[in-house]
């Protein structure tokens, strides 16, 4: 297996483990690689799966932009799932966040809901948010850019 592909499946099994994530599944260029994880109390495992597929690699995934010199030191806090984004927990509520907002670590950003759960999404840092990159109601995909914070 070349090393470019071995580090891609160590990085999904990381973000597996980092999101608490039960299973992930990414297409890239006709290769479909799954990585699940057992979740059983008296056992925690990993399990990928790579399997080549004869469609055409899948629409969804968006390559991201390499970060711009002046946004590089930004924390970039990103979807863990796909779903759909809410900045308020009600549509009549005030959003969690507003950009110059300063915000701690495991504050509630916004809730990415996948399949009728609400999945709050929480600052990794303290930090200032400079900007926040998405619009509520709209539909998010895993790794897509949420929020820029400044962190302290």
């Amino acid at each position: 297996m070349p090393d470019s592909s071995r580090r891609e499946i160590e990085d999904l099994v990381e973000l597996l483990n980092r999101y608490h994530l039960t299973e992930l599944e990414l297409e890239k260029k006709g290769v479909r690689i799954r990585v699940r994880r057992d979740l059983a109390p008296t056992a925690t495992s990993s399990a990928i799966e790579v399997g080549s597929t004869s469609e055409s690699p899948s629409s969804s995934l968006s390559q991201q932009a390499s970060p711009s010199a002046e946004t590089s030191h930004f924390l970039t806090i990103t979807s863990p799932i796909v779903g759909t984004f809410y900045r308020a927990s009600s549509p009549d509520a005030d959003p969690y966040v507003e950009e110059g907002a300063l915000v701690k670590k495991g504050q509630v950003l916004c809730i990415v809901e996948a399949m009728k759960l609400m999945n709050e999404i929480e600052a990794e840092a303290d930090g200032k948010v400079i900007k926040v990159l998405v619009d509520s109601t709209t539909p998010v995909e895993f790794g897509q850019p949420l929020f820029l914070i400044d962190p302290l």
